[in-house]
């Protein structure tokens, strides 16, 4: 087990805002995974479908805020594709937030 400050090099925010709800792809269909960190490893084999920051994070069970991190850092060296949700003059999407709300209410 290691520590989340060991994973992100004791870096708490990330260099670009992800939001928990971006959806993320994997860049690398054929590299040679071996040459990367376990938690890059997962990431990159998880995000061969199309998942969110947040999947992610549960998925793996590391923190939110160290998954932005790595993620962000992954986007930077081309080894993933963030696809940010675009929101209006900073306005929540609302179909976004009625399905987060029925999501809700089903569990």
């Amino acid at each position: 087990m290691v520590r989340p400050y060991a994973v992100t090099g004791g870096r708490t925010a990330p260099r670009v805002r992800l939001a928990m709800e971006a959806l993320v792809s994997s860049a690398t269909v054929s590299q040679d995974l071996s040459v990367l960190t376990p938690e890059r490893q997962a990431i990159s084999s998880l995000c061969r479908q199309v998942r969110s920051v947040a999947e992610i994070s549960a998925l793996l069970r590391i923190p939110l805020g160290v998954v932005r991190i790595v993620i962000a850092d992954m986007a930077a060296e081309g080894l993933v594709h963030v696809h940010q949700p675009q929101l209006d003059a900073g306005k929540p999407d609302l179909n976004l937030l009625e399905r987060v709300l029925s999501g809700l209410r089903r569990l």
